[in-house]
């Protein structure tokens, strides 16, 4: 049984904390991002890496914490392209993904999570160092989801924030995976 499609549109997180993880993603300061990024990446490898049941749904219409896992890894490799077509093209409309397709395809359920945690790593790091070289002047220029839903540099990033900080408590079930980012 698959879980069912995802139809929300997220970008309310962008105004208001999130009731279920916790994350207030429209006020992440830019300065959080790049470390945030890393951080959240790191929570997942280790999930990955040590869960005995990583490939068990909790439920049968719930993604495993590897089915998460590999849909966080992709997402870093899709935002990151994304951010490169923010960064180079004027005004750039984002092809439609369906994250629910893109899993069955690709076959998440029965991919090997040590794989899946060291292209998560990978991809993370591709991304941070993107976020790392953004110079302040580039926060502003603006891209479309195939929604019409506009984002800045910044708001995509808080939006990405919230994405991969959000799969943390669906997997752990606790605020604390997000509140656990807070950097002092």
């Amino acid at each position: 049984m698959q879980p069912p499609p995802d139809t929300k549109d997220w970008t309310w997180t962008l105004r208001r904390r999130c009731d279920q993880c916790g994350l207030s993603a429209g006020e992440i300061d830019p300065a959080q991002f790049a470390e945030r990024a890393f951080v959240a990446a790191e929570e997942w490898v280790q999930i990955l890496r040590s869960s005995p049941a990583v490939s068990a749904r909790p439920q049968p219409d719930v993604w495993s914490p590897l089915e998460y896992g590999a849909h966080v890894r992709d997402v870093y490799r899709l935002f990151d392209a994304r951010l490169a077509q923010l960064l180079s093209e004027d005004t750039p409309t984002f092809a439609s993904w369906d994250q629910d397709e893109t899993a069955i395809a690709e076959r998440y359920s029965e991919q090997d999570p040590e794989v899946v945690a060291d292209e998560l790593e990978a991809a993370a790091q591709v991304f941070v160092a993107r976020i790392r070289s953004l110079t302040p002047d580039q926060y502003s220029r603006r891209g479309f989801r195939s929604d019409g839903a506009e984002f800045t540099v910044l708001t995509f990033i808080q939006y990405f924030l919230h994405d991969v900080i959000h799969h943390l408590w669906d997997v752990t079930g606790q605020q604390d995976a997000a509140a656990s980012l807070a950097l002092e």
